[in-house]
């Protein structure tokens, strides 16, 4: 962990487990986005609330459990399009406005969501949806 990161200037745990909460909660309303999520959503909350936690500065937990996070390649099988992209961090900065983090921390979260989201696309062909029904966090 480092001194003042986004993890320390968030809270600790607590905001970002609800952060994880209340993502999930948005993504079980997407209909486009709830087929690629399995049927029971905790396994995949517990490892998002791990790799956001140490991804934002805090303990190295999800390394630990899950080794290198590769994004790209745990999402791989899934079609991931501009649709799909904005689906998800909508449900993303939603979550954030209702947990509602202090200016700085807020700034810096959405920075990252907003470029992650673009960086997970790997598809421009809207003529076809998969839905695998795992979690790839």
């Amino acid at each position: 962990m480092h001194p003042h990161s986004i993890y320390d200037l968030a809270g600790g745990d607590a905001p970002f487990r609800q952060l994880v909460d209340v993502f999930y909660r948005n993504v079980e309303a997407t209909p486009i986005l709830r087929p690629m999520f399995p049927a029971n959503l905790a396994a995949g909350k517990e490892w998002q609330f791990l790799f956001l936690t140490q991804y934002f500065g805090g303990p190295t937990r999800y390394i630990e459990q899950r080794g290198h996070p590769r994004l790209r390649m745990r999402h791989g099988p899934f079609v991931i399009g501009q649709k799909e992209a904005d689906a998800w961090l909508h449900c993303m900065l939603t979550a954030m406005d209702e947990v509602g983090f202090a200016a700085d921390v807020d700034v810096a979260m959405r920075t990252y969501f907003t470029s992650t989201a673009r960086f997970m696309i790997n598809s421009d062909d809207d003529s076809h949806r998969i839905a695998l029904g795992s979690n790839p966090v």
